[in-house]
């Protein structure tokens, strides 16, 4: 009962968050394999389990954490800043990348759902899931798709692409940081791209670049499967 009492307070949730990320990193300096934000999840699902408290009321402290990912996503574009030559030079090319990033991830995502027997609606929830969670929403709502779901399977991209995006594109051969900084913006949106400052900063630049050309190509095709839905 008293830590049932404990978790229901902002501090805590927030102390417990960070302890559980920083065992994760070190985890992670240890052993590089292990993927950061999915071994913290792993506590925090523990203890949640374990005294029977519901998600939201944890997450009380946690929306001041989410309210931070507002400035730390501004703050992603001190790299785009510190390489825009380079990335000015390879803006043709990299649009063209993440349009067809765009259009694979959106096809891929309602042709499994389709596959996989779906309704309509909740097809139309995968189809934003590879961009950041405000314009996916919107897309989701514009398509009368299932907004949450929509967030789960965005937060789901966002997570795998951080945890398990770098290593499966040098498994495939992709080394290149450009290439790299391009799959990731266009997959895996702000935690994907969060993830790579600590590998390149130019693929961070990329990545970030991706992001939002990502979210922008994903809206305008929205649009047009909208018209064509109707």
């Amino acid at each position: 009962m008293k830590l049932a009492f404990l978790i229901e307070h902002p501090a805590f949730s927030i102390t417990f968050t960070v302890l559980a990320y920083a065992l994760a990193i070190m985890l992670h300096h240890r052993w590089r394999w292990i993927p950061p934000i999915v071994v913290a999840c792993i506590p925090i699902v523990a203890l949640l389990l374990l005294v029977h408290e519901p998600y939201a009321q944890y997450n009380l402290g946690g929306n001041l954490l989410t309210w931070l990912l507002g400035p730390a996503t501004v703050a992603l574009a001190v790299p785009m800043y510190r390489h825009g030559v380079h990335l000015r030079r390879s803006l043709p090319t990299l649009a063209l990348i993440v349009l067809a990033g765009s259009v694979v991830g959106m096809v891929t995502a309602g042709v499994t759902a389709w596959l996989l027997g779906a309704p309509l609606p909740v097809i139309m929830s995968t189809v934003p899931k590879s961009v950041t969670t405000p314009i996916a929403i919107e897309v989701s709502r514009e398509l009368n798709g299932i907004p949450q779901i929509t967030i789960a399977l965005v937060i789901l991209a966002g997570v795998l692409g951080a945890s398990f995006g770098v290593p499966l594109l040098r498994l495939v051969g992709v080394r290149e940081d450009r290439a790299i900084g391009a799959a990731i913006g266009s997959a895996s949106h702000g935690v994907g791209t969060a993830s790579l400052v600590q590998h390149s900063e130019m693929q961070a630049t990329v990545s970030s670049w991706a992001m939002a050309a990502a979210g922008v190509f994903t809206s305008l095709l929205a649009a047009l499967l909208k018209l064509f839905l109707r």
